[in-house]
């Protein structure tokens, strides 16, 4: 093994960076790939394309004959980009993408062919649905589930074939995916802030939710990859010792990009402009060898299903310039974790983001009543955005070195901060006009002079106001987007429906005009809110304690998170939605349960094995070493050796109990391991696996780390984080 590692050495150091042609403008090729409006326009009917475009900004269905024009369209410019086979790309609640692809060719008879791609097979499919996660929906023998075409998020061509974005659902009509309930929650949100934004302009008709996610990732070379079991199966380095060296010089953020690293960087950027993925930044991020980049925002249906695809196009760029990008949350032990930090707004069809300030009191009115409702929303169901972004991964993340803590709290600033508390003055009923003057022109109307000079930045908030968007910071590199953002738009959408109950209530019944109404619920909103707003550092336990007295929930591990998920208040929030029945969030639940012991479970198995057949081998093969030193001191020097040989004889101890204490902790925690899994109730067993397994990583760790640095470097099996992280 230690021979294995050498060579992989070897290989990394002997890479050269892999020839990158850039012969076009970006602005010429994006898109390219993507059936869009401008193919559309080329190949489909008048009629088609006004049937999809109709669906696309008022989701009206589309009719089964004008379907089967659509894919005779996109069967045509597919073929023209060189496609042979079509797929429906759905997102099953796997946490990966997912397809079937078929061949355009058709035989008809007489040794003749033809390309065919009828409405039927555009619009459905009937995928074998036995072998994706159901929850206990569907039993294995009823097989059939459906895809169904999304048309709100363009086909597009990668390789050669035609990838059609869709929705996943079971026989009986219950989603089995992540789109599903984000589109109800995108309609949802749509209907109740166009309701509200029409206080301040009776133009809007539509609004959309956006979406501009930050991905972060590691790179590895893969030949290191190769040599070290844990992150080739888990996707994160189960023991290792800490560098000398790692971030504490903060020497890698945003500094020079590495030539390999940058040469996959425009590479993969290329790629994603044909696809039509508007990447814009990149930049090291603050761990050696840990790398980011970021679109333009876009509608969050869209902007989800492309970092889904980006992150399988990262990965197979990144295996043609021999790296591997490691998504997991928490990589490497003592370093910064990976997010995908979620930049969420609202915007009108009339072109106003209505978490942006404006140039009058009556726009900057409207700010705050989108500002406010979204944080009574955020402090009303803390626990449930909480559980929208916990993972097995993400647990080693939050509330470790710049990560988020797993208490969820709203960043806004010191000079928004100043507002609220200047609006919370307000008085009850009826403003005075000296008071509705003093608002207007002091508080309301100094808004964007407040924000243009507004530089805080709180990296520990896991809900900050960054300007003119909330940016949900707690969401993990490895996660599918639409999981936080179905429960962020549904929970704003819901307070936004109560925000206009209550403003029209006292507009009818207590004949208050309509600012007087705003500002007087907005009152009360933010005196409901007080506690979720937190300025200082998350970290520690003063912020522990705090919070606990503020009533906010502080679930560290994923057991514990997920529960929000079916209490009465989360399941009667979805149902009065139409999001989600009370069977689908019951069935994600016990997925997401399920999901979590199977991943400790495949670590705690894959430690055992790494633990017992590389480190203690290893370390009994360097002890053997020092026992013949020892040996050999005794026959030359005799009764004196001890004297000589003191060092080795304590080495020798020291690596014995190292290897005792591993040997033991294996042994513990597989009886845990089978205690585990004799539990059929999936929330008792993932609670066993938390709170009975999981404990033994630790201290096996700790012990194969001393080992590792006791041992001779040259018989060492695995890759050390020096060479991992430093290795370009």
């Amino acid at each position: 093994m230690a021979t294995l590692r050498f060579q992989a050495l070897q290989e990394t150091f002997h890479r050269v960076p892999v020839t990158v042609h850039e012969t076009e403008r970006r602005s010429s090729i994006f898109g390219k790939n993507v059936f869009n409006e401008a193919a559309m326009r080329q190949y489909l009917t008048k009629d088609s394309y006004n049937s999809v475009m109709d669906a696309i900004e008022n989701g009206s269905k589309i009719a089964r004959g004008m379907a089967d024009h659509i894919s005779t369209g996109m069967k045509e410019w597919a073929i023209s980009k060189g496609a042979t086979h079509y797929t429906h790309w759905f997102q099953p609640l796997t946490g990966a993408t997912a397809e079937k692809h078929d061949a355009f060719f058709e035989t008809v008879g007489n040794g003749q062919t033809i390309e065919k791609f009828g409405g039927g097979q555009l619009v459905q499919q009937e995928p074998d649905a036995s072998s994706f996660p159901n929850g206990g929906i569907r039993n294995t023998f009823e097989a059939r589930g459906y895809t169904a075409w999304d048309p709100t998020s363009p086909a597009f061509i990668y390789g050669t074939t035609l990838c059609i974005p869709t929705v996943f659902v079971s026989y009986t009509g219950e989603a089995l995916d992540y789109k599903t309930p984000l589109l109800r929650a995108l309609q949802t949100i749509d209907q109740a802030a166009t309701a509200v934004a029409k206080y301040f302009d009776k133009n809007v008709s539509k609004v959309n939710a956006t979406l501009g996610w930050e991905q972060e990732y590691f790179l590895i070379d893969k030949a290191l990859v190769a040599a070290r079991p844990d992150i080739a199966l888990s996707g994160r380095t189960l023991l290792g010792h800490a560098s000398a060296k790692g971030q504490q010089l903060d020497d890698h953020y945003f500094g020079s990009i590495p030539t390999r690293v940058l040469n996959y960087m425009r590479d993969l950027e290329t790629e994603c402009m044909y696809l039509g993925i508007p990447v814009k930044t990149r930049h090291n991020e603050v761990a050696p060898n840990q790398f980011e980049l970021a679109p333009i925002f876009e509608e969050t249906n869209l902007a989800v299903d492309h970092n889904s695809l980006l992150m399988d196009v990262m990965d197979k760029v990144a295996d043609r310039h021999n790296f591997k990008v490691l998504f997991h949350e928490k990589p490497f032990k003592g370093v910064n974790g990976s997010g995908k930090h979620n930049n969420w707004s609202l915007a009108t069809n009339t072109g106003v983001n209505l978490l942006g300030p404006g140039s009058t009191p009556m726009k900057n009115l409207q700010f705050l009543t989108f500002f406010i409702n979204t944080l009574k929303a955020v402090n009303e169901y803390e626990e449930l955005l909480r559980a929208s972004i916990a993972s097995a991964s993400n647990d080693h993340r939050l509330g470790a070195n710049e990560a988020p803590p797993a208490i969820i709290s709203a960043f806004i600033g010191s000079q928004l901060t100043q507002v609220l508390d200047e609006l919370e003055k307000v008085t009850n009923g009826k403003l005075s006009p000296q008071e509705k003057t003093d608002l207007k022109l002091n508080v309301v109307g100094k808004i964007p002079e407040i924000l243009l000079d507004n530089t805080d930045r709180n990296r520990t908030s896991p809900f900050a106001f960054t300007g003119n968007k909330f940016e949900l910071r707690a969401v993990g590199s490895k996660a599918n987007c639409a999981n936080p953002m179905t429960v962020l738009n549904a929970i704003v959408a819901k307070q936004l429906i109560e925000f206009k109950e209550k403003v029209d209530g006292l507009i009818k019944n207590k004949k208050m005009k309509k600012d007087d109404a705003i500002f007087n619920v907005l009152r009360e909103y933010i005196k409901d809110s007080k506690r979720i707003r937190f300025e200082g550092d998350g970290y520690g336990e003063a912020w522990e304690k705090e919070a606990k007295k503020r009533g906010l929930s502080n679930h560290k591990t994923t057991p514990e998170a997920l529960k929000a998920k079916i209490s009465k208040k989360s399941i009667a929030l979805f149902e009065e939605l139409g999001i989600m029945n009370k069977v689908e969030i019951e069935a994600r639940y016990e997925i997401e349960t399920e999901e979590y012991a199977l991943r400790i479970q495949i670590e705690g198995r894959i430690l055992g094995d790494i633990a017992r057949n590389h480190v203690i081998p290893t370390a009994i093969r360097y002890q053997n070493i020092l026992i013949e030193n020892v040996q050999g001191l005794k026959d030359i020097y005799g009764a004196g050796f001890k004297k000589l040989a003191g060092e080795q004889m304590e080495l020798i101890e020291q690596i014995s109990e190292h290897i005792a204490k591993i040997n033991n902790g294996i042994t513990q925690m597989i009886e845990e391991r089978k205690k585990a899994n004799t539990i059929i109730n999936a929330e008792k067993r993932a609670s066993a696996y938390c709170t009975k397994v999981k404990p033994y990583f630790d201290e096996i760790r700790y012990h194969c780390d001393k080992l590792e640095l006791l041992v001779d470097d040259e018989i060492w099996p695995l890759p050390k984080y020096r060479e991992l992280l430093f290795t370009r």
